[in-house]
């Protein structure tokens, strides 16, 4: 069984991973997420997985056999894909638009298999209700840095659980990770889900 290459430095994404007992190795692509411009919520998260796969997938540093995947979130409100915030002026500006409203996280995710070079790239898309929280609420859970730096300014398995009412669709995506999707997208490549449980045991990432 090949080894899974996260080509990802989001420590959610490695946790969920490691939770389900996939342990992979994790190669940092370094794409420069601001690159693309003007396009939808899902063909960006869509192109930006593909990107950091295929940057990760051309080293010649990566295990003799590998399977590396590449993921990308945004969170799609009144039709626009909003990223990472940044600076606390901005998380502070998405959150007074998104509280007590709904919104989609849609994820991009691509992988390679690198004995094959077959690849295959997909989405996931989970609705997130918002709680309707008050400006003091906004401006404790910014000062707190947490949601400067992860998609849609916000996270559910973190100090923003408490701020989302509810969730349609998969949870591991609106982590950064769609696990059902990805044994999917394993399949198709001709590979077991349930053999990465132990094909990672005795890799250090």
């Amino acid at each position: 069984m090949p080894t899974l290459v996260l080509a990802s430095q989001s420590p959610a994404r490695l946790k969920t991973l490691r939770d389900a007992g996939v342990e992979p190795v994790v190669i940092v692509s370094g794409v420069d997420e601001d690159q693309l411009a003007g396009l939808a919520p899902t063909e960006l998260a869509l192109r930006l997985a593909e990107l950091k796969c295929a940057a990760v997938a051309g080293r010649d540093d990566l295990p003799a056999a590998a399977l590396v995947l590449g993921c990308d979130s945004v969170l799609e409100l009144d039709g626009q894909a909003l990223g990472k915030p940044g600076t606390p002026a901005e998380a502070t500006r998405r959150w007074q638009e998104m509280r007590g409203r709904s919104g989609v996280l849609v994820t991009g995710h691509a992988l390679t298999d690198t004995r094959t070079g077959w690849t295959t790239s997909a989405t996931a898309a989970t609705t997130v209700h918002f709680a309707d929280i008050d400006d003091e609420e906004i401006a404790a859970y910014v000062a707190t840095g947490e949601p400067l730096h992860v998609a849609g300014a916000f996270t559910i398995d973190g100090l923003g659980g408490a701020f989302v009412d509810g969730l349609e669709g998969d949870h591991h995506n609106v982590v950064g990770l769609s696990l059902p999707l990805l044994r999917r997208m394993l399949a198709e490549l001709g590979h077991s889900w349930t053999a990465l449980w132990h094909a990672g045991e005795s890799v250090t990432p």
